[in-house]
C-alpha cells in the first residue's frame, strides 16, 4: 500500500491539494498488500461493492470518501454506512482530488486533449509550476463550426444532455475547459480569448451573464467532465507499478439524467 501511496504522490503530489480539501489515504492500512485497484470518480456504495465483487482491496477515487472531520460514525447515515462497509471488507480507499485537478496532465488537461486541444496552458495558474493550475485553455487542432463542436462534446463525453448558455459561436477556435464545477472562471476564460467554456454546474447568474457578454458556456455535467480523466490514473498505475489488477469502474455512471433519457431506458 505504501508503494501505491508513494507512486501516486509522485504523479499527483498530495501537497498540491487545496487547503480545504482532503486527499491521500482515507481509510486503510498503509502496510497492507494491494491485491488490485479499482478506480472511480465517487466513493459511493456501488463503487465499494464493485471493488469487493472484483476481488480487489483498494479503491482510488477522485472525490474524497471523508471530506469534513468525522465526529461520529452513525450507521443510520449514508456516511456511516460507507465507512462501516470499508472497514468490514478491509478495503483501502485513497482520494486524489484537487491535487489531480491541479497537476500537469491532470483532469482538465486530459479533458482538453479529449476534445481536440493539443496545446495550451492552465486557465487559472497556480504557483506550483508552469503547467500547474485549474482548467485548461488552448486552440483546437482544427477549428470547427459551433454546432459540430457541441455534437463532438456530447459524443466524446458520453453526455447527451448538454446545457448551453449564451450564443453558440459560428466557429470555435479557442476553447477553455475545467473539469467539475468551474462556472466562476467564465469571465477569466472570456478574458483569455476563449470562444467557449466547457465545465459543469453553471449557476443561473453565470448563464445570464453569458447571454449579455456574448460568451458561450456549456454545462456537460460534473461526472462527464471529470470521469473521462480517470484513464490518466489507470495508465500511471499500470505503467509504473506492478499490481495484478488495475480497473476502471464499469458500474459507475452519471447520477443525473435527462427525463426523456430515463423514459427511453
Amino acid at each position: 500500500m505504501q508503494g501505491l501511496l508513494d507512486g501516486l504522490n509522485e504523479f499527483v503530489p498530495f501537497s498540491l491539494a487545496e487547503e480545504w480539501d482532503n486527499v491521500g489515504l482515507m481509510i486503510g492500512d498503509p502496510e497492507a498488500v494491494v491485491s488490485g485497484v479499482l478506480i472511480g470518480l465517487d466513493p459511493c456504495l456501488s463503487l465499494l461493492k464493485e471493488a469487493v465483487a472484483s476481488g480487489v482491496n483498494t479503491v482510488v477515487s477522485h472525490h474524497p470518501l471523508i471530506f469534513h472531520p468525522v465526529k461520529s460514525i452513525n450507521l443510520a447515515t449514508v456516511e456511516g454506512q460507507l465507512i462501516s462497509f470499508v472497514i468490514r471488507h478491509e478495503l483501502n480507499v485513497i482520494a486524489c482530488h484537487t491535487n489531480f485537478d491541479l497537476v500537469a496532465g491532470g483532469v482538465s488537461h486530459i479533458l482538453a486533449e479529449t476534445l481536440g486541444i493539443e496545446a495550451g496552458k492552465p486557465l487559472v495558474q497556480k504557483k506550483c509550476d508552469a503547467d500547474c493550475g485549474f482548467g485548461w485553455i488552448g486552440a483546437l487542432t482544427t477549428p470547427q463550426a459551433g454546432e459540430v463542436f457541441l455534437e463532438m462534446i456530447a459524443r466524446n463525453l458520453q453526455q447527451p444532455n448538454l446545457l448551453v448558455a449564451g450564443s453558440v459561436p459560428s466557429q470555435v477556435v479557442r476553447v477553455a475547459v475545467c473539469g467539475g464545477s468551474c462556472g466562476d472562471f467564465a469571465r477569466i476564460a472570456m478574458g483569455q480569448g476563449a470562444d467557449i467554456l466547457i465545465t459543469s454546474e453553471i449557476k443561473h447568474s453565470q448563464a445570464r451573464w453569458a447571454e449579455d457578454a456574448g460568451m458561450c458556456l456549456v454545462d456537460a455535467s460534473h461526472f462527464s467532465t471529470e470521469n473521462i480523466a480517470l484513464t490518466g490514473l489507470q495508465e500511471f498505475i499500470c505503467e509504473s507499478m506492478d499490481f495484478p489488477e488495475v480497473h476502471l469502474s464499469q458500474i459507475q455512471d452519471r447520477p443525473l439524467r435527462g427525463y426523456r433519457e430515463l423514459l427511453e431506458k
